[in-house]
């Protein structure tokens, strides 16, 4: 398995949109390192990262159950966003594109949250939830792209795509 040797924490200032789109470009880069170590490159590379901010605060993947249940609560009841950088890496350059979504939680009963947790679902995402799984259950609305609070905004990736001559359809 390969394993990605990327520093994750966000720099003293930095804003949600900055932090996101340089985890992307750090993430572009280090795809091509390792897939030009076993052969080379003439692909493009595509990399992405997603990130809740909900009160400001950047909420990453939870570290431990305790951090998982606390984004959960912080998330009950109230809107946050959820923000993925696209990275397309070239040999002509590197470009990146964002897309910004406001989802809104509706209150989570505490008995709820301890049965997702332990559901395994939430400890490797963002904000420690899944749109895509069981954590929809949680959602009462969306405002942007569902594929961008999943992990790949698809109208802005095709859009990358095209740039370099890959047409989706």
């Amino acid at each position: 398995m390969l394993r990605f040797s990327i520093d994750e924490t966000p720099f003293a200032g930095e804003g949600p949109k900055q932090y996101v789109a340089r985890m992307s470009i750090e993430k572009a880069k280090e795809g091509f390192r390792i897939a030009d170590g076993l052969a080379p490159v003439t692909l493009p590379v595509l990399a992405a990262d997603t990130i809740v901010v909900a009160d400001g605060e950047i909420l990453g993947k939870p570290d431990s159950e305790q951090q998982g249940l606390a984004m959960l609560r912080l998330l009950s009841g109230s809107i946050h966003r959820v923000i993925t950088a696209v990275t397309m890496l070239t040999e002509a350059g590197i470009e990146t594109v964002s897309s910004d979504t406001e989802v809104a939680f509706r209150v989570l009963r505490e008995s709820e949250i301890n049965a997702y947790w332990a559901s395994g679902e939430p400890a490797d995402k963002a904000g420690g939830y899944a749109i895509q799984g069981l954590g929809s259950i949680f959602v009462s609305h969306i405002k942007g792209s569902y594929s961008g609070v999943v992990g790949l905004p698809l109208n802005e990736t095709a859009g990358l795509l095209e740039s370099v001559g890959i047409r989706c359809l």
